[in-house]
């Protein structure tokens, strides 16, 4: 258990701090988004004004952020293009093509890692306890514990923190023992309502196999943020392990260059914005995705998820990306 621990020095290891017991109060202020320019949609029948805070129930269309990543995506007609924004804090929302299953590469380890939150949730599973590695779950690619020998045993903790801190492939194979295998796994994605994501082999799974959608991507942050599927510990730790990802050359980049902005360390020029990202990529060269958790400005929160399918290792993918994501900065924070 002890192989690899000091990798993630500040990472897993200061999850274990007394405040792991304390959870953490979902903001659930409500944004001025309608300023003029807004571009959405009246509200629906019924004349539904403000949602309930914190719910992942889509109200008002963002028309013109809808159309804007349409024709974005019309741009490329040998690409495949999702998105889906969800405004948590008033039901204010943007799709395109949001329920098409797609390659889900490494993006699939944010479901992944809901459903082994909820194990832990659920006093299934210990934060400490010992995973062994087989020679079945050792994976290519991403990550360093392929690299320990078959036999080496690691924590759920770090398993859990390294499939997501750098997207460690092996660490994710783990949890899907753990919890049963995919068979498993899948049954728990439908209950949880992600109807496009499925695994169908291990990571990495380079055919791209394994499905999601822009729309579970979201669905699954919104689940945990909404305090829907994890209790106040759990939900503590998700966002905690969310926000040690290292890949920020997507949303983030994306989000900063729709206000002007360009740089190499797009989170920090975020921050100073007051905006805060918590998301997670994945790459296999035929299909990009990112999905976020944004903390706007004004303290409203967003679900953000964006996936593309192209040709293999096609730049245009990853700019369309940048691109979608830009547009939704310009929209509900605007040009500066």
């Amino acid at each position: 258990m002890g192989v690899g621990l000091g990798v993630i020095t500040g990472t897993g290891l200061r999850l274990l701090a007394p405040r792991l017991a304390l959870g953490a109060s979902s903001q659930s202020s409500t944004p001025h988004l309608g300023a003029p320019g807004f571009g959405a949609a009246q509200v629906g029948p019924g004349g539904r004004g403000a949602a309930a805070l914190g719910r992942f129930e889509p109200r008002i269309e963002i028309t013109a952020l809808s159309r804007q990543w349409q024709r974005l995506a019309a741009k490329h007609k040998d690409l495949t293009a999702s998105g889906y924004l969800l405004v948590l804090d008033d039901g204010r929302f943007a799709q395109l093509q949001s329920t098409v299953p797609l390659p889900a590469a490494s993006s699939i380890k944010t479901p992944i890692l809901l459903v082994a939150l909820q194990s832990f949730d659920n006093g299934r599973l210990s934060w400490n306890e010992a995973l062994p590695m087989t020679k079945e779950v050792v994976g290519g690619g991403a990550g360093w514990m392929a690299s320990r020998p078959v036999g080496t045993r690691f924590a759920f903790f770090e398993a859990a923190t390294e499939m997501i801190r750098v997207s460690d492939n092996t660490a994710t194979n783990l949890l899907i023992k753990r919890l049963g295998g995919k068979t498993a796994v899948n049954a728990q994605f439908t209950t949880l309502g992600l109807s496009g994501t499925v695994i169908n082999n291990w990571l990495p799974d380079l055919d791209g196999t394994n499905t999601t959608s822009a729309h579970d991507l979201a669905r699954t942050i919104a689940l945990v943020d909404t305090a829907k599927s994890l209790g106040p510990r759990a939900r503590d730790l998700f966002r905690e392990i969310l926000s040690t990802s290292r890949t920020n050359t997507l949303i983030p980049l994306g989000l900063l260059q729709g206000l002007g902005q360009d740089s190499a360390d797009p989170d920090t020029e975020l921050r100073a914005l007051g905006i805060t990202v918590y998301n997670k990529t994945g790459d296999i060269g035929i299909a990009y995705a990112d999905a976020a958790l944004v903390q706007l400005p004004t303290g409203a929160r967003a679900v953000l998820a964006l996936m593309v399918k192209g040709p293999f290792n096609d730049p245009r993918s990853t700019d369309l990306i940048r691109a979608m994501a830009a547009e939704v900065s310009k929209t509900l924070v605007g040009r500066r």
